[in-house]
């Protein structure tokens, strides 16, 4: 795991020797011209120029300048002959909600069939020329939360006027308003007589007197299968519960892509033929309201990915996707024949059937898989540190004799967690402590940045009498390395109006068990692949010693910048924090994206840097 003792504590590869002894006999050259000098009195390039200087003498002050500036210009040898680098052109309109890796017709040529067409496969995807992913002719800014939250342009997401009146039972959801606008009814017809009284009905059936109590049951984060346009999550956020959107992939009319206009937590996934990128107890409930699966295929797979990923003692909703039948005793029948001995074979209990629903209840004891060996579906062998990503479905039942394993509701109920939660993760509390101190302060520092001000013709860092961006400047937030979600915390406990992707690394230490136990929303990622979202899905990118950590991968930084410019929404944000040389090489990247780009020296005598960014709204 990483420390957090200082600002940044992430180092650089190894340089060669022949190309640092080059940089050093630039720099020495430089300095002997310096120190000829009678005097200098250039101005400085770093954004702090405006603010008091640590006190230090003329030369070194110059000898500092010019050995940075002998730095960009060796990098900028390195990566293109000397001259700057040319900006890339825009993308086709065909490529305006490209999401890569998720080409059916591709798919379909190449003989996958039984649904894993629709699958994402990023290993078998044909190269594309590199070009910036434009938005639509028609695309606005979004709105501000909360506002945003009811109320979407239609020209922002990929459904027509057309689509939308023949959709059926959305119209019961959505209106036009002066037909450049998608607003969500507060009372919206999801199920029944609306979403807060479907919310009510589930909190009943699980024993509780109403909604508000399911931190009681231990409920914090919820995974909703194919969750429509995402009006259960939105609610479900105003009662402190985390609801995460997983949807397969659609050229039109995307659940995912509505849902993270809207400023809720949504990705592209599903279950045909791999685990999710969560690791195993990952859920306190998986909800699946009339979300199009047959749970019992492939001798029960589904449901067992279901289990791999509820924690214990949590719980399992099911919304038939028939009409309402005229007799209940009946109907139950028809929906359990098929599934209920796998769920006997699970240790799932059926809480309660009302309608339409049902509700189970995984077992919050061990004790249940004493027989397991009996029984046709055998417990895997499986180990804490195993990390899924995308691996194949499997047969067997997981997270059994991990460390792990605590019932739900006998869980810490917020984000900091025990100290015994926290030795179960592998995590000193002395070093927790250290990351979230760390955060508070970075949090601070970065939001004072969100402005325009510091790209001016003087730019400089926003001082007292500069007033900070408001609270809900921005809602969609990813952060690229999210070590134990230190960021995240901190936001949240600053009041800021936003929810977090924290993406952990497939290459890197492994975390996510911790930050999902935290009760936030993160995923498991190779950055050398694309990230399962459409475009412009998020506010801001944060990424925290990610670029020195892939130096060593495959991947080249040209594309990750690209993937991260085809996520970004038009004005969004880009806060990148690493070492001086990568940092001042990613500044060079980031003017072939046409990202306008400063870099900022934080002043305590490290090698640590930040390149802050902002995406501008460039249509042609």
């Amino acid at each position: 795991m990483r420390s957090s003792s200082s600002w940044f504590n992430k180092t650089t590869s190894p340089k060669p020797p022949l190309s640092w002894l080059i940089m050093s006999l630039i720099t020495l050259l430089a300095l002997v011209a310096l120190l000829r000098s009678s005097s200098s009195s250039s101005s400085s390039d770093d954004i702090d120029s405006a603010a008091p200087r640590r006190p230090a003498s003329l030369i070194y002050t110059n000898y500092r300048r010019i050995k940075e500036r002998a730095a960009v210009d060796y990098l900028e040898l390195r990566s293109g002959g000397g001259a700057r680098q040319k900006e890339l052109e825009l993308c086709g309109k065909e490529r305006e909600n490209f999401v890569p890796c998720h080409n059916v017709s591709a798919n379909l040529l190449l003989g996958l069939k039984e649904g894993e067409e629709f699958d994402r496969h990023c290993r078998v995807a044909t190269p594309v020329e590199r070009c910036l992913v434009r938005p639509p002719k028609e695309y606005k800014i979004p709105l501000r939360w909360p506002t945003g939250r009811d109320v979407i342009w239609s020209g922002n997401v990929k459904i027509t006027k057309d689509q939308f009146l023949s959709s059926g039972t959305m119209t019961k959801r959505l209106m036009l308003l002066e037909e450049n606008q998608i607003a969500f009814h507060s009372e919206d017809g999801l199920i029944f007589d609306g979403v807060k009284d479907y919310s009510r009905q589930l909190a009943e059936m699980i024993g509780l007197g109403s909604d508000t109590e399911f931190h009681q049951a231990g409920v914090r984060t919820i995974l909703d299968i194919n969750c429509g346009f995402g009006s259960f999550g939105a609610h479900l956020l105003s009662l402190k519960i985390m609801a995460v959107c997983i949807a397969t992939y659609e050229a039109t009319g995307s659940q995912v892509q509505l849902s993270l206009e809207r400023g809720l937590p949504a990705m592209i996934g599903n279950f045909i033929s791999r685990q999710l990128p969560y690791p195993s107890l990952s859920y306190d409930m998986v909800h699946c309201a009339q979300c199009g699966i047959i749970w019992d295929e492939k001798k029960g797979k589904f449901l067992i990915e279901v289990d791999r990923v509820l924690k214990p003692g949590g719980y399992f909703v099911l919304t038939s996707p028939t009409s309402r039948p005229q007799g209940s005793r009946e109907k139950t029948r028809i929906i359990l024949n098929p599934i209920e001995e796998l769920t006997q074979q699970l240790c799932w209990t059926l809480l309660a059937q009302q309608d339409e629903t049902f509700i189970w209840q995984k077992a919050a004891s061990v004790d249940c898989y004493a027989s397991r060996k009996k029984r046709a579906i055998k417990l895997c062998e499986d180990e804490d540190n195993v990390q899924s990503y995308y691996k194949p479905l499997v047969h067997c039942i997981s997270g059994t004799s991990s460390r792990r394993w605590i019932a739900i509701q006998n869980r810490s109920s917020g984000s900091e967690l025990s100290s015994e939660e926290l030795k179960i993760h592998g995590v000193q509390p002395e070093e927790f402590y250290e990351d979230t101190q760390f955060w508070r302060s970075a949090v601070k520092n970065y939001w004072s940045l969100l402005t325009p001000l510091i790209f001016s013709d003087h730019p400089k860092r926003p001082g007292d009498e500069d007033p900070l961006p408001p609270y809900n400047m921005i809602r969609n937030v990813m952060d690229m390395s999210a070590n134990y979600g230190g960021l995240n915390a901190a936001l949240l406990e600053e009041k800021k109006s936003v929810w977090v992707m924290n993406v952990v690394p497939a290459s890197d230490s492994n975390a996510l068990p911790l930050i999902l136990d935290r009760g936030f929303a993160g995923v498991m990622h190779d950055w050398c692949e694309p990230f399962p979202t459409y475009p412009r899905t998020y506010d801001m990118l944060h990424a925290h010693g990610l670029l020195s950590h892939l130096t060593t991968k495959r991947c080249r930084m040209i594309d990750l910048f690209l993937e991260m410019d085809r996520i970004l929404r038009p004005e969004g944000w880009i806060i990148i924090s690493d070492t001086m040389g990568t940092i001042e090489m990613a500044r060079t990247v980031a003017t072939q994206v046409r990202w306008e780009a400063r870099v900022i020296d934080l002043q305590n005598g490290s090698d640590q840097r930040l390149l802050v960014c902002q995406k501008p709204f460039v249509k042609k």
